[in-house]
């Protein structure tokens, strides 16, 4: 099986989450070929959708990429629960008139999430799971960065 390595050493983040291509075939499919080499995203704890650390794809990784294209909602959630990682799509022109796509992958860690934005509710992909041995480690790191702010968050892929 697939997983996904997320690691940030400022607040000793080191997760495994298993990526859920049965549960959503396409959201996944992006990320394993947007991860086909290790990446760097930048990262923030979010500000509207609760405990969540917001690593928006940046916009330089999508251009004239195949797998920049628009995503279905799979495995949909509203309120991502501890360890879920969410990948969410945002169409052209959606948030403020931004003309570009906008790709995040969400790692979220605590209770009382939520996929509200300022544009509204918009539901997002559950596209992998940290595990559950891991979650606490993940809730702590993640604690951190809320508290350091941006972070660079390094996500590759592993075979589990």
């Amino acid at each position: 099986m697939t997983s996904i390595r997320i690691t940030e050493p400022r607040s000793k983040l080191a997760v495994t989450a298993l990526l859920l291509p049965e549960k959503a075939p396409e959201n996944a499919a992006f990320l394993m070929a947007y991860l086909a080499a290790p990446r760097v995203v930048p990262g923030i704890h979010a500000m509207w959708t609760g405990p969540e650390i917001s690593c928006p794809v940046p916009s330089a990784d999508l251009d004239g990429q195949s797998y920049a294209r628009p995503l279905p909602a799979e495995n949909a959630t509203l309120t991502p629960q501890p360890g879920d990682i969410v990948l969410s799509y945002v169409p052209p022109r959606m948030w403020g008139g931004n003309p570009n796509a906008i790709f995040d992958i969400g790692l979220y860690y605590g209770q009382g999430a939520r996929l509200l934005f300022p544009i509204g509710w918009l539901a997002g992909s559950v596209v992998a799971q940290v595990r559950v041995e891991e979650r606490d480690q993940f809730a702590a790191a993640c604690g951190v960065i809320r508290r350091n702010g941006a972070c660079d968050v390094t996500f590759s892929l592993v075979e589990a």
